[in-house]
């Protein structure tokens, strides 16, 4: 779920005072365009953020969480498109899936939870958990009621002890059933080198919603004006790096500083990381010259190193450079091997 796309509306509307309705798949069957977890946000002038399908449930949903907005009262809106004549729903969406999807106020009178935990979480890169009540057999507990680590630990202590991520559960005590939402923290890339290539693969990162630091010992590359609102930037040479940064709290860490001796550093430290994807630019012979020159470090930089960075889709600009760039970076760190679906035989089908 990219939480990310979320923040800007829930930011707009809370300095309006204004509340919002947050929209959560709890169930699915069939295949659906989003699985238990994902997450959308309405205001109250019908502005949302976020995707639960292609397009086709949103304006329904609208009409729903205006209902929820007025009175403050949870509702699960129930589709199931699995029919090819939709009569029931009349969308005409022609997919082949069912969803759950449960519908909670959140402004001034719930303190902005649970928008504001997720989004302090979000903040600090940090990964959050919730749980939703979807049954309860008990008024003082009602539907839609968000248990969060700050304010009711000890229910999320007992979920989480059992529950896999977005899954729904029942508790005895209380007599409930939660849909335990978990929300992993955005990947951390690094970028060791600032130059002008750096750039879009920066701008990439920063649309998924990762977390970006570019290290770059060139000053005039670490303009905060080149780079996504939010990017850390370090100054630093690439043989005192891990003075600055703690390499095994990144995801993945990309080599790009077009300059021979810095990669060779920046690949010294990192071989002696955990980083688990490191990427470097440039053509094979030159991974083979560094390689070589990094003598017994290379053995454990090997199994992680991606050289030529990138998937083979056939760019040449910055731009498609990069596109190639975090399209491997985020199969590897989504345990993909980057195939296209339809050489894949368990692809999943996007629907909406």
């Amino acid at each position: 779920m990219s939480l990310h796309r979320l923040l800007p509306l829930y930011e707009r509307a809370r300095a309006a005072l204004e509340p919002l309705v947050l929209c959560t798949v709890i169930r699915t069957g069939g295949s659906t365009y989003a699985k238990p977890g994902a997450q959308m946000l309405i205001a109250a002038d019908g502005e949302y953020a976020g995707l639960l399908s292609g397009g086709c449930l949103e304006g329904d949903l609208r009409e729903h969480a205006r209902d929820v907005a007025a009175t403050g009262n949870a509702r699960i809106v129930s589709y199931d498109l699995r029919s090819s004549t939709d009569q029931l729903f009349g969308l005409g969406a022609g997919c082949e899936g069912a969803m759950d999807i449960l519908l909670t106020r959140v402004g001034a009178a719930e303190d902005w939870q649970p928008l504001e935990y997720l989004a302090d979480s979000a903040r600090r890169g940090e990964v959050c958990r919730l749980g939703f009540v979807t049954v309860s057999a008990s008024a003082a507990i009602p539907v839609g009621f968000t248990f969060t680590p700050g304010s009711d630990a000890f229910v999320l202590r007992e979920a989480a002890s059992s529950a896999p991520a977005n899954s729904l559960i029942t508790l005895a005590h209380p007599d409930v059933e939660l849909f335990i939402a978990a929300i992993p923290a955005p990947p951390r890339l690094l970028l060791a080198g600032g130059g002008p290539d750096a750039r879009p693969v920066a701008t990439l990162g920063a649309f998924l919603g990762w977390r970006l630091t570019v290290a770059d010992h060139r000053a005039a590359y670490l303009l905060p004006e080149r780079f996504p609102p939010g990017t850390t930037l370090v100054e630093i040479r690439a043989d005192e790096v891990t003075k600055a940064l703690r390499l095994d709290d990144f995801s993945a860490a990309i080599v790009m500083s077009h300059h021979l001796d810095s990669d060779l550093q920046y690949l010294r430290a990192l071989a002696r990381s955990q980083v688990p994807y490191i990427g470097l630019l440039g053509p094979a012979a030159r991974r083979e010259k560094l390689l070589g020159d990094l003598g017994d470090d290379a053995r454990h930089l090997r199994p992680r190193l991606r050289a030529p960075v990138g998937l083979d889709i056939g760019g040449r600009s910055p731009e498609s450079i990069a596109l190639s760039i975090i399209g491997e970076v985020h199969a590897v760190l989504a345990g993909r091997g980057g195939r296209p679906f339809s050489e894949v035989a368990d692809a999943p089908v996007s629907v909406g």
